[in-house]
């Protein structure tokens, strides 16, 4: 127990300190942060409804693709949301509970979505580098144990740090956590006990996931690589190449953030650096998604172009059936 604290086994509730009060500059701040998450959630479910409606992107590009997009409208609504209300909050709490809750959920989605991000870059690796066996590779059943194996995997190794941090004994019944979410760092710092062991199991398990995500991708997309530089065209090298770029860019970001926060020993002395850092992963990664692979995919434009002309022709056509009713109700009266 920390010198002079007073242990408290029954944490009620938590201050999240990481958001600041609200004035006329945090307005703004209020109102960027909220358009950046009504952005993030209109981008990702556009393309979980074009892949679902539109039979031209029934494929396992798309079908993962829109797997990350839902793991993304779930991660930023883990963490968003309660940041947001806070936001207009004079208190900024959160209860102890729902903070192991955003806890959990937070890592598991995360998890998730790296082993996502290299299913991902085997399937691309698959369709390059052996295009006439990618159909049996890459059938409708494979897709569906491959994204299943990627939601599991992240939703199991999650729980034994959730549980451990939900049991540590805080030293003050309204500890103040300098973050905007329930992130581990933040929370082990809290603990007035010895967290060491906790930490190195955590940097393991992230280590584990991260890590081996990250070369199964680097492998994936060297080998793509090789291949595209072996196409004789240069206009084949291009499509090649440009079919990978977006999903490098998501790549890119995601996993820099995540091994600056969490593959490292030591977390809970790292507070102050991690702020802006999550900010990528939370807020940045989830709004890039859907306009780096929609705007830079023919398809996906083509496919999101045809469903809002099938929604305007239906929205009209109800409309004038609902005059034409109109007008022989009132003829027959």
């Amino acid at each position: 127990m920390a010198p002079g604290g007073n242990q408290s086994s029954g944490v009620t509730e938590f201050i999240l300190a990481g958001v600041p009060n609200l004035n006329s500059t945090k307005g703004e701040l209020f109102s960027v942060f909220l358009l950046v998450y009504l952005l993030t959630l209109t981008g990702n479910v556009l393309i979980v409804g074009v892949v679902g409606a539109d039979t031209r992107l029934q494929t396992p590009m798309y079908f993962f693709l829109g797997n990350l997009s839902c793991l993304e409208i779930l991660l930023t609504s883990v963490i968003i949301p309660k940041m947001l209300s806070n936001f207009l909050s004079r208190q900024h709490t959160i209860s102890f509970a729902a903070c192991i809750t955003q806890f959990y959920f937070y890592f598991f989605l995360g998890a998730s979505e790296f082993l996502l991000l290299a299913v991902m870059s085997v399937d691309r690796y698959l369709a390059i580098c052996y295009p006439l066996h990618y159909p049996l590779l890459m059938n409708g059943t494979v897709c569906f144990r491959v994204a299943l194996a990627c939601w599991m995997g992240g939703l199991l190794p999650v729980v034994g740090p959730t549980v451990a941090v939900s049991l540590l004994p805080f030293c003050e019944q309204d500890a103040v956590v300098p973050h905007f979410f329930c992130d581990s760092g933040p929370l082990l710092r809290l603990a007035c006990t010895n967290t060491k062991k906790l930490e190195e199991t955590d940097f393991v398990l992230a280590s584990l996931v991260i890590v081996s995500s990250l070369m199964i991708t680097a492998v994936s997309y060297g080998h793509i690589v090789l291949a595209v530089l072996r196409i004789p065209s240069a206009s084949g090298r291009q499509k090649a190449f440009s079919t990978c770029t977006s999903h490098l860019m998501v790549v890119t970001l995601f996993y820099g953030s995540a091994i600056f926060l969490y593959v490292r020993p030591s977390q809970s002395g790292s507070v102050d650096t991690n702020w802006a850092v999550t900010v990528v992963t939370t807020f940045v990664t989830p709004l890039l998604n859907p306009f780096i692979y929609a705007l830079r995919n023919e398809r996906v434009k083509e496919a999101l172009k045809d469903m809002f002309r099938k929604v305007v022709t239906g929205f009209w056509g109800d409309l004038l059936l609902v005059k034409n009713f109109n007008k022989k109700t009132r003829r027959s009266k």
